[in-house]
């Protein structure tokens, strides 16, 4: 993946130099007898990733939608990492960031006539604090709807290498964008407008309003590649091999058969891996917002 003529985004918010005790008002992870394992955790972790969901939200068994958009947003007062060279992930994050940046400001004023508000992407090491509640490092990278921001330990793309076997450049970036992605969802209306349906039906349709999110947002990840290339010639061979994996690795049906042995798709709520992948390649392919209307599509296919 190439990145050498993208700038660096000023979006970043560097909380990797942050110290201090727990979470305060957040959320605990119990770790005696009769709460959640060790195990456990790491593997609510993955999925918390996989999903792009706030992990918080997932370990509490609730919706992503219907979930994230209840309560105060809190408001989080943490001082950026001062003085020093950026380092390596830094300038990768920031720059995949001002790509997204780029893409979606020139892109949603040319395809839908929206002025595009950029989030912000927080970097942070073992903890912090969002407007969704605390998040720890294991938990993986989410978007937080309520202060429209990523949150992103960098740290898990080394467990995306060694236990998703979905390691890459550009794998990465694909899950930097599935996260813009939802930011570009809340923008549009459409993540409200699923929390309000998703609390007017049962589970499964429940259930499958989720899909639909995050089809739409693997699709504007797909969307983004497409431009991106086109402006700054950013693939190189083998990274749309990277996504596809990547996609295909954190597919609903895969993660249920690795951890219990089989799958059961009414529970799906982020879509199976041929969907994840088709929905990536489908905004690849075409470039276009609208190609990315998961809502209309049967049974998100």
């Amino acid at each position: 993946m190439r990145l050498d003529d993208i700038g660096e985004s000023s979006n970043v918010e560097d909380r990797r130099g942050q110290g201090g005790g727990g979470f305060g008002g957040g959320f605990g992870l119990p770790m005696r007898s009769g709460g959640l394992g060790f195990g456990t955790v790491i593997v609510l972790s993955l999925l918390a990733w996989a999903f792009g969901i706030s992990p918080s939200i997932l370990i509490g068994g609730a919706e992503m939608v219907s979930s994230v958009t209840r309560g105060r947003t809190e408001q989080v007062s943490a001082p950026a990492r001062t003085g020093g060279k950026p380092d390596a992930d830094q300038q990768f994050v920031s720059r995949v960031l001002k790509s997204t940046e780029d893409v979606f400001t020139e892109q949603l004023a040319k395809q839908l006539n929206i002025k595009y508000q950029a989030p912000s992407l927080v970097m942070f090491a073992g903890y912090t604090r969002s407007g969704c509640g605390g998040a720890q490092s294991a938990m993986g990278p989410f978007y937080c709807p309520l202060d429209s921001k990523v949150y992103l330990d960098t740290q898990f793309f080394g467990e995306m290498k060694t236990r998703l076997r979905a390691g890459g450049d550009f794998a990465y970036a694909y899950v930097i964008a599935h996260e813009v992605g939802h930011h570009v969802e809340n923008q549009l209306g459409i993540l409200p407008k699923v929390q309000e349906m998703q609390g007017r039906v049962g589970r499964k349709e429940a259930n499958n309003l989720s899909v639909r999110v995050e089809l739409m947002a693997d699709c504007l990840a797909g969307v983004w590649a497409h431009h991106a290339d086109q402006k700054f010639r950013i693939l190189e061979n083998g990274d749309i091999e990277e996504a596809l994996n990547a996609a295909n690795q954190i597919g609903d049906d895969k993660l249920q058969k690795a951890s219990q042995g089989y799958a059961v798709p009414d529970s799906f709520t982020h879509g199976s891996s041929a969907q994840r992948m088709e929905w990536f390649s489908r905004g690849l392919k075409t470039g276009q917002i609208r190609a990315c209307d998961t809502f209309s599509a049967r049974s998100g296919a």
